[in-house]
């Protein structure tokens, strides 16, 4: 699957999920809501209860692995074997290996996500999130073995994907100790963006450059260049969460009703109903005072007063 369909279909995965999750991380750090079990699905228990409490994130890892998984074989037109028949047998296809070993743990991630909260009495956090880290571990060793023959621009591009994975691997190491912390989740989104953008890059780098003309590897201006192109890459993603961070405050401070009725407890932190009485009766006590003053004040003769 080393061409421009297979990084660039990745690619547009790991876009789409990262903008995904963007918009559930935004949303609970301006309710303040817990990122593993969001207020919204346990107070629906309309017709559609069921419907939001698929793991619609787990169906979709379950469904691109395994459209990946058949590309991958397709692509191969004598048929996927291990070994060759002759004497000595030799392993074949290592490449396309590779790519079915990390598309079958991106399904099995999802299958894990999917029976984790729809099939369990109980969610198993720890069990999704090992998932995702076991497949993290075995991308992360697999594209080292798939650098050893690059050079130049592609070395350089799948190196820095590599640093991408290895950061992405520390954060989800640490998820499994602090699964609810919002710092995490937030740089965790973050990577899976630039690792999304970077494949898609990484497309039309190595098989359909926009000039027309394949990139050089002996020219040391066009490693500089990738590089480059990576930077662009991290900061368009961080402008793209801080924008997908402020259109979700935009929207939830004006029609989200959740987050207006919390406004409002938090302008309001006693009970309306015991405040309000008690402003009452002491208007009322301060009016019947002036009231009984009014006769005595009345009966007081002038002389009385001088």
């Amino acid at each position: 699957m080393g061409d421009f369909i297979g990084h660039i279909s990745p690619g547009l995965f790991l876009v789409f999920y990262g903008l995904y999750q963007a918009v559930i991380v935004s949303r609970a750090v301006i309710l303040n809501d817990s990122l593993l079990y969001p207020s919204y699905l346990s107070k629906n228990k309309g017709k559609w209860a069921r419907l939001w409490k698929i793991a619609h994130a787990g169906w979709l890892k379950i469904v691109i692995g395994s459209l990946l998984i058949v590309y991958e074989i397709s692509c191969v037109k004598e048929g996927l074997t291990l070994m060759t028949k002759g004497m000595p047998p030799r392993f074949m296809y290592p490449k396309e290996w590779q790519h079915l070993t990390m598309f079958f743990l991106l399904t099995l991630d999802g299958c894990v996500e999917m029976v984790s909260k729809n099939v369990l009495r109980q969610r198993c956090v720890l069990l999704e999130r090992g998932a995702t880290v076991l497949g993290v571990y075995v991308l992360l060793l697999l594209l080292v073995s798939h650098v050893k023959e690059s050079s130049g621009v592609e070395l350089q591009v799948h190196s820095l994907l590599i640093l991408v994975v290895f950061l992405l691997m520390l954060v989800l190491t640490a998820e499994l100790w602090a699964p609810e912390m919002f710092h995490l989740w937030v740089i965790e989104t973050f990577l899976f963006l630039i690792m999304g953008s970077w494949l898609i890059q990484a497309a039309f780098i190595l098989f359909r450059p926009i000039s027309g003309f394949p990139w050089e590897d002996d020219d040391i201006s066009d490693i500089m260049f990738v590089t480059t192109f990576f930077c662009w890459h991290v900061m368009i993603n961080a402008l793209c969460m801080l924008g997908i961070y402020g259109v979700s405050s935009f929207w939830h401070r004006c029609y989200s009703p959740s987050l207006r009725l919390l406004m409002g407890s938090k302008e309001a932190p006693y009970p309306e109903s015991s405040s309000g009485t008690f402003y009452k009766l002491l208007q009322e006590a301060e009016q019947q005072d002036k009231d009984d003053q009014a006769p005595l004040l009345s009966k007081i003769s002038p002389c009385d007063r001088a």
